[in-house]
């Protein structure tokens, strides 16, 4: 069986000469400056729900509204923690968390959402959801082992996105009114 430990002197001596790089060692095998660049496509993804699910709780009315508001809710914090795991790795890795609200849309993998209908509002973070869940598939998928630590990261945001868009099938399919055919088929 062949070594897999390089010399221990040898990853001493690299640690201390490239102490300013925190955590990217020569191990990492990523495009560090590209991994940045996606991270904070996503935090501004993740910035995007947490203000989409934050209006659609604000303003959803009528006889469903309190239930469905208290997911939107739940799903605001939890997007808001996303997006703070995501900047945390984002300084990890020597980069600068994108917040710039000038630009936060255009880099934002899902869209913001004004509708005022109930339905219309779940459809639309049903979407995102899905958007997210691509994305963040896809994401996990590119790094592979080249940033086991991102790739994580993006597996444990994917777990939760997943979790919302079945909250969301749920609330569409226990709503009166929608039509079957608006319904999500299950696969």
């Amino acid at each position: 069986m062949a070594e897999f430990l390089t010399d221990i002197e040898t990853i001493r001596d690299r640690a201390r000469k490239e102490i300013e790089k925190g955590p990217v060692t020569d191990a990492y095998g990523a495009d560090v400056g590209r991994v940045i660049q996606v991270l904070n496509e996503a935090l501004a993804t993740e910035i995007v729900c947490t203000l989409r699910y934050k209006r659609h709780y604000y303003t959803a009315t009528g006889l469903y509204a309190e239930p469905v508001a208290a997911e939107f809710l739940e799903h605001a914090g939890e997007e808001q923690e996303h997006a703070d795991k995501l900047a945390e790795r984002i300084v990890q890795l020597g980069g600068e968390p994108d917040f710039n609200p000038d630009t936060l849309t255009k880099r934002s993998h899902a869209e913001y959402d004004a509708s005022m209908d109930l339905i219309e509002m779940i459809k639309e973070d049903l979407v995102a959801e899905r958007v997210a869940i691509s994305s963040y598939t896809e994401i996990a998928q590119w790094l592979g082992t080249g940033d086991p630590t991102t790739r994580r990261v993006f597996e444990d945001l994917l777990a939760q996105e997943e979790e919302h868009a079945d909250d969301l099938r749920g609330l569409l399919e226990r709503l009166p009114g929608v039509a079957k055919s608006a319904k999500p088929t299950k696969s």
